[in-house]
C-alpha cells in the first residue's frame, strides 16, 4: 500500500526522496526490517497473552533431558511470524502481483490449517488435533489453488529476450515495452534442473504419452505433493528449539536470492537462466519471511519461550514450496531443504523397519535410537543448542550449494 501512495506523492508532487520505493531492494530491505521489528517487539506480548490464557505445549515424556522442562511453555507463536510476514508484504509490495496475490493467499490458508490443528490440541485438549484427513484436504487445496494459478494464469509467463538485443541488455539497456520486437512473454512449462546441461526441465517431457493438453494434471499433482511433503517436512523439523525457525530463514534467504536474480533481465541473461518478469516483487515477500524467521528466534531460541507450534510449522513448509515453484525453482528442493528431507526419511526409515522386523523377527527394530533424527542425537547426550546450530550450519552449506547450481551444468 505504501509502494502506491509514495508513487502517487512522487508523480503528484515531486516528493523529495518519494522515488525510492520504485526500487524493489528498498523496498525488501524495509520489509525485513518492520518484519523483525514486529516479532521482537510483540512477541513478548504475544507470549504474555497465551501464557495468561493457558495455551501451553502438552509435552509427552519421550526420555529426552530437558524435555519435561519445557512443559507448559506458550504454542501457537506461529501467529506472530505469521503477521510479520503479511503486514510489511502489503504495505510494501504491489499488491497487483500475481505471485504476491498468490503468496498473501497461501499464507492465510495454511495459517488456518495450522492454527485449527492447534486449537484443537490446546483446547479440546485433544492431543491428535486437526484430523490427519482434514490436513491433508487442507493441503491438497492450497496445492490446486498455486497449481492451478501458476499453470493458467495469464500473468505468469517466462520471457525470452530476442538474441539481437542482448548486449544491449548486457550494457545494461532496458528491454521496453514501447520496444516489442526486443522480447517475447510466453507460456511455459520450463523449470529448473540441476547438473543438466543447460539447466532445464519441461513437464511436457515428463510422461511423453501424454497429450501436452493435459500436462496442467501432471504439474497440479507434483505441486500438491511438493507442498504437502515440505509442509509436513518442517512440521516434524519443529521438534527442538529454534530448528524449524533457523533452517526456514536460511531456506528464505536463498529463495529471496534466486527471485531477484530471476526477476532482473540483467542477472538473469549473464547467469544464463530464465527470466520470469514481475517476479522480482516476491523478493520483498521473501525477506519479510527471513526477518519474520530470524525476529522469532529472539523468543525461540534456546531455551525457548515460545513454540510456533502447527500454526507456524505448517505455514513455513507450505510457504517455501509455493516460493521455490513461483521461481521455478521446485526441482532444488531436495538439495535447498535437504535438513526437512532428511528428517522426513529418518522417520519413515524407522517405522518401515521396525514393522519389517517386527513382521519378520516377531520384535521391532531400530535404526536410530530414536526420530526424528534431531531426537537422535538428543539421545546421544548432545546438547540440543548444539545439534540446531550444526544443523543451520548443514543448512548453509546446503544453500551455497543450491546457488552453486545456477552455474554447475
Amino acid at each position: 500500500m505504501l509502494y502506491y501512495l509514495f508513487d502517487y506523492l512522487d508523480k503528484k508532487f515531486n516528493v523529495v526522496g518519494a522515488g525510492v520505493f520504485q526500487y524493489i531492494s528498498f523496498r525488501a530491505g524495509m520489509a525485513a526490517f518492520l518484519s523483525l521489528l514486529i516479532t521482537i517487539t510483540f512477541g513478548k506480548n504475544l507470549i504474555n497473552v497465551l501464557r495468561k490464557n493457558q495455551v501451553g505445549e502438552d509435552i509427552r515424556d519421550l526420555g529426552l533431558k530437558g524435555q519435561l522442562q519445557k512443559k507448559g511453555t506458550p504454542t501457537m507463536g506461529g501467529i506472530i511470524i505469521i503477521a510479520a510476514i503479511l503486514l510489511p508484504t502489503l504495505l510494501f509490495a504491489k499488491l497487483d502481483n500475481i505471485y504476491v496475490i498468490l503468496l498473501v493467499v497461501a499464507t492465510a490458508w495454511l495459517g488456518l490449517i495450522g492454527f485449527l490443528d492447534d486449537y484443537i490440541k490446546v483446547f479440546k485438549k485433544n492431543k491428535e488435533g486437526l484430523a490427519g484427513r482434514f490436513k491433508i484436504a487442507g493441503q491438497i487445496g492450497i496445492g490446486l489453488i498455486v497449481g492451478l494459478t501458476l499453470y493458467f494464469n495469464s500473468g505468469v509467463v517466462v520471457r525470452q529476450v530476442n538474441p539481437a538485443v542482448m548486449e544491449s541488455v548486457q550494457l545494461q539497456v532496458p528491454v521496453t515495452v514501447e520496444n516489442p520486437l526486443s522480447y517475447r512473454d510466453h507460456k511455459s512449462t520450463t523449470t529448473t534442473m540441476p547438473f543438466l546441461k543447460n539447466n532445464e526441465f519441461d513437464y511436457n517431457n515428463l510422461l511423453p504419452f501424454v497429450p501436452p493438453a493435459y500436462t496442467w494434471i501432471v504439474y497440479v499433482l507434483v505441486v500438491i505433493l511438493i507442498v504437502t511433503a515440505v509442509s509436513n517436512g518442517a512440521n516434524i523439523t519443529d521438534g527442538i528449539d529454534g530448528l524449524a525457525a533457523g533452517i526456514s530463514g536460511i531456506i528464505g534467504l536463498t529463495l529471496a536470492i534466486l527471485a531477484y536474480l530471476s526477476g532482473r533481465i540483467d542477472f538473469s541473461s549473464y547467469l544464463n537462466i530464465m527470466y520470469i518478469p514481475n517476479l522480482g516483487e516476491l523478493v520483498i515477500y521473501c525477506t519479510a519471511f527471513v526477518g519474520a524467521c530470524l525476529g522469532f528466534l529472539w523468543y525461540n531460541a534456546y531455551p525457548a519461550q515460545v513454540f510456533m507450534g502447527d500454526t507456524g510449522s505448517l505455514t513455513l513448509g507450505g510457504i517455501i514450496a509455493v516460493v521455490a515453484f513461483a521461481v521455478r525453482k521446485e526441482l532444488l528442493i531436495p538439495i535447498l531443504c535437504g535438513v526437512f528431507l532428511v528428517e522426513n526419511l529418518s522417520v519413515i526409515i524407522q517405522v518401515s523397519y521396525f514393522k519389517y522386523t517386527k513382521k519378520k523377527f516377531g520384535e521391532g527394530r531400530r535404526i536410530f535410537l530414536m526420530s526424528p533424527l534431531h531426537h537422535h542425537y538428543q539421545k546421544k547426550n548432545i546438547h540440543e543448542a548444539k545439534i540446531v546450530t550444526r544443523f543451520w550450519i548443514m543448512g548453509i552449506l546446503l544453500a551455497i550449494l543450491t546457488l552453486a547450481t545456477l552455474k554447475l551444468r
